[in-house]
């Protein structure tokens, strides 16, 4: 496998330089072009605003890049044919010289390998909405039961079930922490309304968490920081439910599932609040990307105290 280190990335961490990585498939699939680009280049300056090195990752001709250079950047952003890569499609797209961007559960693996230890999102996958008669539920969750990881992001896509997700996230021995909250942010939403066990108020605090689980051995499970979009920047709560309730019977009418069924959702959601998801998305992970650097910082700072 050719695995490339951007030289910034590589020499951030042979130094113990914060890194933080970046999933790609926000930029190719999940924001309308030109606006793809603009956000993947305002989500790597926040991270460099907060002292670390971004690496975002994708995998180009069948080579996995992490961290990637301005033009390599408007590849995925332009490329209309570039694929969605989870962690089961790496293989095969190494394999064949294909090219796509990387999903949750792609960026997670590849960032870990390389000894990236936190990483930035929007939302995460999850259980879907009648998993008890589709058995559907996404391979990001997988990858957080397998991999050494802290994740930050804004609580699980709305469109799915959330509190079996959270339950899901519990039997796979997850640790989930809200930042500054009590309870599970909504993706879109500041509150899915769902409780969390444990909150940190500071990115010491979430540090501390990652030591002790290097400290304890045990399962290489993930951490996963749910950090909520500002109430004053989430969509707004009536909004969300009657245009959700909408584009679920629509899905149902198309007949659309398995793996289409969130970005038919997270589409039609998009299309009819005349674009204050999308601006609540990308509010969403603006705030995780610079989370995620504030951790980085400290975490690296705190590797020989």
């Amino acid at each position: 496998m050719t695995l490339l280190l951007a030289d910034e990335v590589r020499d951030a961490m042979a130094h113990g330089r914060p890194v933080v990585a970046l999933e790609s498939t926000i930029i190719a699939h999940g924001l309308p072009r030109p606006r793809n680009l603009e956000v993947a280049r305002e989500l790597e300056q926040l991270v460099r605003d907060g002292g670390a090195v971004p690496a975002t990752v994708a995998v180009l001709d069948g080579r996995v890049h992490v961290g990637l250079d301005e033009a390599e950047l408007e590849r995925v952003a332009g490329d209309e044919k570039m694929r969605k890569l989870g962690h089961r499609d790496l293989a095969p797209a190494i394999a064949e010289g294909a090219s796509g961007a990387t999903t949750v559960s792609g960026t997670g693996f590849l960032a870990s390998k390389v000894g990236i230890r936190v990483f930035a999102t929007g939302g995460l996958g999850g259980v879907h909405r009648g998993w008890t008669q589709t058995q559907d539920e996404s391979a990001d969750l997988r990858m957080l039961a397998s991999t050494r990881i802290t994740v930050v992001c804004a609580g699980a896509k709305s469109v799915l079930d959330v509190p079996t997700t959270l339950q899901r996230l519990e039997t796979l021995g997850i640790t989930v922490i809200g930042y500054g909250t009590d309870t599970f942010p909504g993706f879109y939403l500041t509150s899915s309304g769902e409780p969390v066990d444990w909150t940190a108020h500071d990115a010491r605090t979430v540090v501390g968490a990652m030591r002790a689980q290097e400290s304890l051995g045990g399962p290489c499970t993930a951490l996963v920081v749910a950090n909520p979009v500002p109430q004053e920047q989430q969509l707004d709560p009536e909004l969300h439910d009657r245009v959700l309730a909408e584009a679920l019977s629509a899905c149902e009418r198309d007949r659309v599932t398995g793996q289409d069924v969130t970005p038919y959702l997270l589409d039609h959601l998009v299309r009819h609040t005349d674009g204050a998801a999308l601006e609540a998305n990308v509010a969403a992970v603006r705030g995780n990307a610079r989370l995620a650097a504030r951790i980085a910082a400290v975490w690296t700072a705190t590797a020989h105290t």
